[in-house]
């Protein structure tokens, strides 16, 4: 009689890798942003995460899925592949590394809002609340960017950029929860890029000219995002989300700015100001509030 074979849960360390490269993931889109316009970064990263995920996914291996599947993720490789990276590309013209993450952060409350809305899951007061506090952070954030006279510079395009970034990022996530029942993580991830990668296309000629004038440096970089924060990043995540709630796999992102802003520090000598540390810490409350669930009263003894 042979002994069933029991499939250690990975979540945590699946999540684990997912936050590392992910805060990665803001450093070398500064990095690479020294050669490479937003659009034609987007495209390279999706063309480099494709050929990679290739190979992770074998998708001629697999049954490729059909109907709703196909539609949630069709979705999801518009907005989370395709507009997510050319917002946050562009994002980060104006922003740091670590400032774009603690932006890109509110996330989590996105999700639990359109969760509200799309799932009929309510409005509890704790995510009214959550949503007041993180959104006060990122006003906070906007002002570390304005100049000495009070006048707001360019930078504050960058915060409404990440913004986009951010609500793209929290419908990619609703989209490909439902799909992950009947479609292997990396498969998804897979079917989302060459959507995103589709998307991302018009900005095929301005990729070639940019890549004959871009360093080594920043091609590396390039390479980089599309292997590592998203082929690998990306199908870590997907393992994890299949098992654990999208509010669970979510709420690990809190790390990624505090990560983010400590590899931006090391490698681009960047650190945000501190009026955004502050913003950054009211953004994280926020999402920590929207979490809250009040314990049950328990009934007096008679």
């Amino acid at each position: 009689m042979s002994t069933p074979v029991i499939e250690r849960d990975l979540s945590m360390p699946a999540l684990a890798v997912t936050v590392l490269l992910w805060a990665s993931a803001f450093v070398g889109i500064r990095a690479a942003g020294e050669s490479f316009e937003p659009g034609p970064l987007s495209l390279g990263r999706l063309a480099v995460g494709l050929v990679a995920l290739t190979i992770i996914a074998r998708p001629w291996q697999r049954r490729l899925p059909t109907g709703r599947p196909l539609y949630f993720l069709l979705i999801a490789g518009v907005f989370w592949f395709g507009v997510y990276n050319v917002a946050l590309n562009a994002g980060e013209q104006h922003l740091d590394a670590g400032t774009s993450a603690l932006v890109v952060n509110i996330g989590p409350i996105l999700i639990a809002l359109l969760a509200g809305v799309l799932l009929k899951e309510g409005f509890p007061k704790p995510l009214l609340v959550g949503i007041a506090v993180a959104f006060a952070g990122v006003a906070l954030i906007a002002a570390s960017t304005n100049d000495d006279s009070g006048v707001a510079t360019a930078s504050t395009t960058g915060v409404v950029l990440c913004l986009v970034a951010a609500v793209t990022y929290a419908i990619g996530v609703l989209a490909q929860k439902p799909a992950l029942g009947t479609v292997a993580p990396a498969t998804t991830v897979w079917i989302a890029c060459l959507v995103g990668m589709v998307v991302c296309l018009p900005y095929a000629p301005s990729l070639i000219d940019e890549l004959g004038d871009a360093t080594a440096g920043d091609i590396v970089w390039l390479v980089y995002l599309g292997v590592f924060p998203t082929a690998i990043g990306f199908s870590t995540w997907s393992y994890a989300l299949k098992r654990l709630s999208a509010g669970q796999v979510a709420s690990t992102t809190y790390l990624v700015p505090a990560v983010a802003t400590l590899i931006s520090w090391v490698a681009l000598d960047e650190v945000p100001a501190a009026l955004a540390f502050v913003g950054g810490g009211l953004c994280l409350l926020g999402v920590a509030v929207t979490r809250y669930k009040p314990r049950a009263a328990v009934p007096a003894t008679p």
